[in-house]
Parts: C-alpha cells; structure tokens; sequence
C-alpha cells in the first residue's frame, strides 16, 4: 500500500515550492507524484504547421519525490493544519482485517 495516493491534499517539505500545498495528480512507479499547480517547468515547444499545433513555451508540471512531500493534515497543531506523517497499520480481525492509512501525530484513519 502507498502512503501517498492520487487524489490526496499534500504539501511540499522542501526544494523551490517549499510550504505550497495541491493535490496530486498522478503517482508515477518511479517512486515520484505530480501535483498540480507544483514544480512548473518551462518547455519550449516547435510549431507544427500539418497538424495545427502553435509552438511557443508551455508550462509542464514535472514530478516531485515522494519524500519530497507530506499529506496535509488539516487538524494538525491545534486545528491550523500542517504537514503529517503517514503509517500503515491493519484494522479488523480475522478474514475482516483491512489495510489503512493514519496520520501519525493523531492516529487519525484516512481509509475508512
């Protein structure tokens, strides 16, 4: 089970866009997200005249490590929110035992 999904609120922990938060986009197998509106790159595109394609510079958003980021915990620190760790731990018991995310500071489930 991954610790960050697609899907969820996270918050960059450090590098250019450090303190910024956004959802992710998509979880890539190399270990890295893509988080929109975050780590926007300027690509320089050529102009394709056969298919009607205008070139210019066009901003891509690129992956950032996992480790890179943290899932925005919104009852962090008395209620302002902020960065949290995530673990994995097992509920249920028996043939009923599901997998589930929880935040580490308030053993908060995510997946319920």
């Amino acid at each position: 089970m991954q610790k960050i999904k697609k899907g969820d609120e996270v918050v960059v922990i450090t590098g250019k866009d450090k303190g910024r938060r956004g959802t992710v986009s998509q979880v890539l197998k190399t270990g890295k997200v893509v988080v929109e509106g975050i780590n926007i790159a300027k690509k320089h595109t050529k102009g394709d005249p056969n298919s009607g394609t205008a070139g210019g510079i066009v901003e891509k958003e690129m992956p950032i490590d996992t480790s890179n980021v943290a899932l925005w915990n919104s009852r962090a620190n008395d209620g302002k929110g902020g960065a949290d760790r995530v673990g994995i731990k097992f509920i249920g018991e028996g043939d009923n035992r599901k997998k589930v995310r929880f935040f580490k500071s308030n053993q908060e489930v995510l997946d319920a």
